[in-house]
């Protein structure tokens, strides 16, 4: 389907990297709106923003992709940041200030932010967005949810969280492929309809109607910058999905039809993610480093 549109719900952050002494606006909300431009998807973000030089300048950034912020909130203080510095192109994190603002505020949706999410195809949001409360309220405007759970999920967390997403990202690099296969595994136990396993330069997994797809990596020829990697491969994964529908729905059609619409996808992404690590910081953008650089 033409003219999907994706709204992230959440994080924003500026990535200080102090080796260059460049900050980039970023974030996985961030990140994923501006991968789905990118992808030909239109993208709208809603979030909070604090009242210094970093949430300027996500701001400005988001306005130079026509990125609609309107629906975000701002409050007196400390953006979200977070500290960087480079290992050869691997990014490496130093510390965060654990979104500044954002976790001392709460989701307040009013009606008009409701009737403004139910124009959208897909939520998008994880689980740095202090938004497992809103979960529920979410699920009530009958846009679906993708949820990135990262690599830091329980089982008390999927418990809590899974009844509302229809696809979830889990970063599974750091485990066996028999430790992957079985948090896939739980994470569909649960109830989420698709759940995507990435591991890494290895490839990535999805689970579906109890069947596993694979797809390898990309090989990137440029790589300057590892940042972005996996919030790229997600994005151009949904849009994918998006663009493969009928009526613009995750998921859709016969089950052969689902087949091919996630190998699909995730070749997509991939593909995607390679090219993205040519990029500095997340997607680019970067300015001096204003503010705090410790934490």
């Amino acid at each position: 389907m033409e003219n999907c549109k994706i709204i992230s719900i959440g994080d924003n952050v500026c990535d200080k990297y102090l080796s260059r002494g460049k900050m980039y606006p970023g974030g996985q909300c961030i990140n994923t709106c501006a991968y789905a431009k990118l992808n030909g998807t239109d993208a709208a973000y809603l979030g909070k923003f604090g009242t210094d030089a970093v949430a300027s300048c996500v701001k400005n950034t988001l306005e130079k992709l026509d990125i609609d912020y309107s629906h975000s909130g701002t409050y007196e203080g400390e953006n979200g940041f977070a500290l960087v510095t480079l290992k050869g192109s691997d990014r490496v994190f130093l510390g965060s200030n654990k979104g500044g603002i954002a976790k001392e505020h709460d989701f307040s949706f009013h009606d008009s932010d409701i009737e403004y999410i139910k124009k959208f195809n897909l939520i998008y949001t994880n689980l740095n967005s202090y938004i497992e409360e809103n979960l529920a309220q979410l699920k009530e405007t009958g846009v679906p949810i993708a949820y990135d759970f990262s690599t830091r999920w329980t089982d008390e967390y999927l418990a809590k969280v899974a009844p509302y997403v229809t696809v979830a990202i889990m970063s599974c690099a750091h485990l066996t492929p028999e430790k992957r296969e079985k948090e896939m595994k739980k994470a569909r136990s649960f109830g989420i309809p698709v759940v995507l396993g990435t591991i890494g330069e290895d490839g990535s997994y999805v689970l579906y109607q109890d069947e596993f797809f694979f797809a390898p990596a990309v090989h990137a020829d440029n790589v300057i910058d590892t940042m972005g990697a996996g919030d790229s491969y997600f994005a151009a994964f949904l849009c994918s999905l998006l663009r493969s529908s009928k009526e613009g729905k995750i998921v859709e059609g016969s089950e052969e039809s689902m087949r091919n619409r996630l190998r699909s996808a995730m070749n997509q992404g991939a593909a995607f993610s390679a090219g993205v690590c040519a990029m500095e910081g997340a997607f680019g953008y970067g300015v001096p480093i204003e503010g705090r650089t410790e934490i």
